[in-house]
């Protein structure tokens, strides 16, 4: 049986595009629905091209109220029926009662080798710790920010030159391989880690 996915996104929506072209042919998913938090994020307009439904609810109306913001977007999430949801770029933090909604159910990818680096600035930190690795990681999303299970990495060398940006620049070629490729697997009920490097 096939399965439906949401993606929820806040800017560009780069990683939500690989995600929608990997979903096609004998793949065991699709998308339903694109949701963002910011009416003016780019990759709404990317996924109405693809033909795909979207939604946008601004999050600054509710201010602090993040209760209020999450009952709006589990609305959404009910009326599009999603059996996956992947965070793709959302940037917002949600609450241990919603994320326990969809526990087992919901992706999302960072951009660092987890669990080092949760958060923000995670090339600026790798470099400033001297690393001579980084990537991404594709985890389940618990109530835990930026933790959960592993369920795929992505791994790249730093070089002498490198900045925040040259790494961020290489690094996302990966994160565009590395998530659907994990997405697929997720969907056939595999949770063995894919691991991949350049």
């Amino acid at each position: 049986m096939t399965k439906r996915v949401a993606i929820l996104i806040s800017g560009g929506g780069s990683n939500m595009v690989a995600l929608v072209d990997s979903m096609t042919g004998d793949h065991p998913a699709r998308p339903v629905l694109v949701l963002a938090n910011d009416p003016h994020a780019g990759g709404l307009a990317k996924a109405r091209e693809r033909g795909i439904p979207t939604h946008a609810i601004d999050h600054k109306p509710f201010g602090k109220d993040r209760a209020g913001f999450e009952e709006a977007l589990q609305k959404a999430l009910e009326t599009a029926e999603p059996d996956i949801i992947c965070l793709a770029g959302f940037m917002r933090i949600l609450t241990p009662a919603f994320t326990a909604k969809w526990e087992g159910r919901m992706l999302n990818i960072h951009p660092s080798l987890l669990p080092k680096y949760k958060g923000l600035h995670t090339h600026a930190r790798a470099l400033e710790a001297g690393d001579t690795a980084h990537g991404c990681t594709v985890h389940e999303v618990t109530a835990a920010l930026d933790d959960g299970p592993i369920l795929g990495q992505a791994r790249i060398s730093i070089s002498a030159g490198d900045t925040a940006e040259t790494l961020a620049a290489r690094l996302l070629p990966l994160e565009h391989a590395l998530y659907p490729a994990v997405l697929r697997r997720f969907a056939q009920g595999d949770r063995t880690p894919v691991m991949l490097k350049n």
